[in-house]
């Protein structure tokens, strides 16, 4: 009797510490449901996509980001990324001159003198750490925030880091693709001839644009002097400043040229408001220095480009096919 009475003791003990031992594991590791993992498309006349392996797109992540993009918590003065990127103007600002926020996934260094890079996620952290300072216990103390980001990052701790990150996945979320030149290069409709002769301006050496902006993105994400001073200063030193190799001196980011006719004003620093003056520019107004890029300098091109009224004219026709007012409108990319 003695001996059953251990034997069950023993077996209660066992049960007790398996039930046990069950609860404590599923207090450490709570069931989490899985996100929903998104991959995005891109017309194959676009260069290959990048991605970063460490900070996958999800459904829930963009979400974060966006709701995170249009939120002044991110400032301690009132400013939220929307404050300067408007998506009625490309996400770009006429008031500040700001880059545009548009196909940059593709991006591999960020602001006019590519001081920041090399990714998204690093851009984004220079962003709320150092633009923004951002305080996160703003963040950390808010009703929603805590379980958004467990959701994405599986912890209700919040860091500048992860904030830098669910921006990174909304604005590389922002393709835009769908303009006038690409359903042309779809095949869907025609241009007109006038848009036509804009066109072979562009991509030959008549007007020489395709060097700098070239096919898909209409921008080499790289750094030119293209000519607008032929002295310099703090002011339109560029590049320079942050590389110190007098290569570098006058050289500024090529902007994209989508939607290029809803973000005036144009140069780094604003000093045209139309388009029309951007081309008379290049037509006429290179200034030459010991630091101009060689393409503005081609035999035959010292003095200009030599376009005729008409040429000119074309040229603006064809560059407004790149207009994408559906990436201006979409929903999705709109204050939540």
């Amino acid at each position: 009797m003695y001996f059953i009475s251990k034997i069950n003791l023993f077996l209660f003990l066992f049960i007790l510490l398996i039930f046990s031992c069950k609860k404590k594991q599923e207090e450490i590791t709570p069931y989490k449901e899985p996100l929903e993992y998104i991959q995005l498309t891109y017309p194959n006349y676009f260069p290959e996509m990048t991605l970063n392996t460490s900070n996958r797109l999800s459904k829930e992540g963009v979400a974060l980001g966006r709701k995170l993009y249009y939120d002044t918590l991110l400032s301690n003065d009132g400013r939220s990324c929307s404050s300067c990127h408007n998506q009625t103007e490309s996400f770009s600002k006429q008031s500040v001159n700001s880059l545009a926020h548009i196909n940059l996934a593709w991006h591999s260094s960020f602001l006019w003198d590519g001081s920041v890079g090399s990714t998204l996620e690093d851009a984004m952290i220079f962003e709320v750490g150092t633009f923004f300072g951002t305080d996160v216990s703003k963040l950390q103390n808010h009703s929603e925030y805590p379980s958004l980001f467990e959701k994405v990052f599986g912890s209700k701790q919040i860091s500048v880091n992860q904030v830098a990150f669910a921006l990174a996945q909304f604005t590389r979320s922002m393709i835009s693709s769908n303009s006038k030149y690409d359903r042309y290069k779809k095949g869907e409709l025609q241009l007109t001839p006038q848009e036509l002769n804009g066109l072979d301006i562009f991509f030959t050496e008549r007007g020489d644009c395709f060097h700098c902006h070239t096919l898909g993105l209409f921008t080499d994400n790289s750094y030119h002097n293209t000519g607008l001073d032929d002295n310099f200063n703090e002011l339109n030193s560029g590049r320079y400043l942050f590389t110190n190799n007098s290569a570098d001196i006058g050289k500024f980011k090529t902007p994209t040229l989508r939607n290029i006719e809803f973000t005036p004003p144009y140069m780094h620093d604003g000093r045209y408001l139309t388009l029309e003056q951007v081309i008379e520019f290049y037509n006429n107004g290179v200034k030459i220095s010991p630091y101009v890029d060689p393409i503005m300098t081609k035999p035959g091109k010292e003095f200009g480009l030599g376009l005729s009224t008409q040429d000119k004219n074309d040229l603006i026709a064809f560059l407004k096919t790149l207009s994408d007012t559906s990436f201006l409108n979409n929903p999705q990319f709109s204050k939540p």
